[in-house]
């Protein structure tokens, strides 16, 4: 699924009435329409069905005209509150305008009359239309349009906002001072960023994508983010030959653990198993082998040169080498710890290995010591996973706040070191060598908790092992990892969710995603 940002949809809009000879009126008649169709689906069962639409001065509150034409058609009892004067309302939207009763539309009062004047129409609707202002929103709201924006939100009434929430910045997610917290929206021709990034993803609810008639050859020309959901993740899925067996779905090699963390390397390990590797070996310091043999029944583990007191020593160099032959991909850097020998062994395995190489947790620590180290690595294809707080320290700079900057930054870091960037968080984001993005869907905040991350590694090691392209492997891997923990969540709960539930669950996942029972969490119509 394609995301764009506001820019590029407005671009949209422009080349289809001036290219294509499509008419602004005939966007705003079909936009107006299928808002109505959603309103119909899912508030046609309330018994008054009194309505109350507010509507800016611009397109937004164009589309609200058409609605409320629309529903007064289909017996709705409507209140229209336009949120400016009269004369302020221009071009289609005055159009639309012209064509409603003329006692209808009730124009913008002073402000400080505002909730003393229309306490009453909030109080007596069954539903509330947000169509004051659309994705071309850049500036905090004040006055009038925050007022009502409040007494929305205090009404308790179900809302249905057009386009986007009013308050919610199209291209970032960001409040601007105040927005809308919609049950329902209804957008057009593609999802806006605003829609899927945190905080406006919040106050989005149920979102649904309608066509209003924008050519497809310019939806598939517009520069966009892949969206990651079920729709787009299970045709991703390889099915098993019935004759397959555990040669044909790959041997993964992980680096990991140290004294105090052997927890990390088992659960990596034990959730490449769980993603549907055939083999995999565990690499981990000598002194702890004993321990993480009783942790990871079905991995094979190997006990490496460590320093006398469970962490790898650079003599685990070699035999790390030695173990490369015949596997598939290697993974490193889950609870192996910081010491100074073992970040110049990481260092040394980042700079020599050729097989795809996944990096996280304490290798990436390794490498932020001298990033130069990905210039010249031989890696086939190298992916690493960093959580804020890692990417911080690659970085030498602290991370943007929004989430937007983030798309950016990754797009950047991907490119300039040639590696695939999986950004964790609560939208974790894809970068790839060649700058596209992907933004995943899945997950909740009971994933908040110790653990995550090795499961994370684990699966998409498992997944490149098992011959998924490397970008695709990242972003099955980031997806599946995310629907386990929500069937978990479903299951459990948010709070307790633990990184091995999630892990264990993993087969799960696949199999619902392979079955697609589940709507996608935002829908096409």
């Amino acid at each position: 699924m394609k995301i764009v940002m506001s820019q590029t949809m407005q671009e949209m809009d422009r080349r289809t009435m001036e290219e294509y000879g499509i008419p602004g009126l005939v966007l705003m008649e079909n936009a107006g329409r299928c808002c109505v169709e959603e309103i119909i689906r899912h508030f046609g069962h309330l018994e008054e069905k009194r309505v109350l639409i507010l509507a800016g001065k611009g397109n937004n509150g164009g589309d609200g005209h058409v609605i409320a034409r629309l529903l007064l058609g289909q017996g709705w009892q409507v209140t229209l509150l336009v949120l400016a004067e009269q004369e302020q309302i221009r071009g289609d939207a005055a159009a639309n305008l012209e064509l409603l009763p003329h006692d209808l539309p009730r124009f913008r009062t002073g402000e400080a009359e505002f909730s003393s004047l229309h306490a009453v129409d909030f109080r007596q609707a069954d539903l509330i239309v947000d169509a004051m202002l659309g994705t071309g929103l850049n500036s905090d709201l004040g006055g009038v349009y925050r007022e009502a924006v409040q007494l929305i939100n205090g009404s308790g009434k179900p809302v249905m906002a057009v386009d986007i929430p009013s308050g919610i910045h199209g291209s970032s997610g960001r409040i601007l001072g105040s927005a809308v917290k919609a049950d329902l929206t209804v957008t057009f021709a593609c999802p806006k960023l605003g829609h899927v990034l945190y905080p406006g993803a919040e106050l989005t609810g149920r979102l649904v994508v309608k066509d209003i008639g924008i050519p497809p050859a310019l939806l598939e020309q517009a520069p966009g983010f892949q969206y990651l959901d079920e729709e787009s993740m299970a045709p991703l899925l390889q099915r098993r030959d019935r004759q397959g067996h555990k040669g044909n779905y790959g041997h993964c090699l992980f680096i990991a653990g140290s004294t105090g963390k052997s927890g990390a390397a088992a659960l990596c390990a034990n959730a490449a198993v769980r993603a549907g590797s055939g083999l995999v070996t565990l690499g981990v310091p000598e002194r702890l082998n004993p321990i993480l043999e009783v942790k990871t029944t079905e991995a094979m583990t190997v006990p490496l040169p460590d320093s006398d007191d469970g962490h790898l020593s650079g003599r685990a160099f070699h035999e790390i080498v030695r173990l490369l032959e015949g596997r598939d991909v290697l993974a490193i850097g889950p609870g192996i710890d910081r010491r100074p020998e073992t970040v110049e062994l990481v260092r040394n395995l980042a700079e020599t290995v050729e097989l795809p190489l996944v990096i996280d947790a304490d290798g990436l620590n390794a490498l932020a010591t001298d990033m130069s180290v990905l210039k010249w690595n031989r890696s086939t294809a190298t992916v690493l996973t960093p959580h804020p707080g890692e990417m911080a320290r690659l970085l030498g700079a602290p991370l943007p706040s929004e989430q937007a900057d983030r798309i950016e930054l990754c797009r950047d870091f991907a490119t300039s070191y040639d590696v695939y960037l999986v950004l964790k968080g609560a939208r974790t984001i894809i970068a790839s060598p060649d700058g596209s993005i992907a933004i995943n869907s899945s997950g909740n905040p009971g994933m908040a908790s110790g653990g995550m991350g090795d499961v994370l590694t684990g699966i998409i090691a498992s997944l490149i092992g098992q011959g998924y392209e490397v970008r695709d492997a990242c972003c099955l891997g980031v997806f599946i990892h995310g629907h386990s923990a929500d069937l978990v969540a479903r299951d459990k709960g948010e709070v307790g969710i633990t990184a091995t539930d999630v892990a264990e669950m993993l087969p799960y996942a696949r199999k619902k995603l392979m079955e697609r029972n589940s709507p996608s969490a935002i829908r096409y119509a």
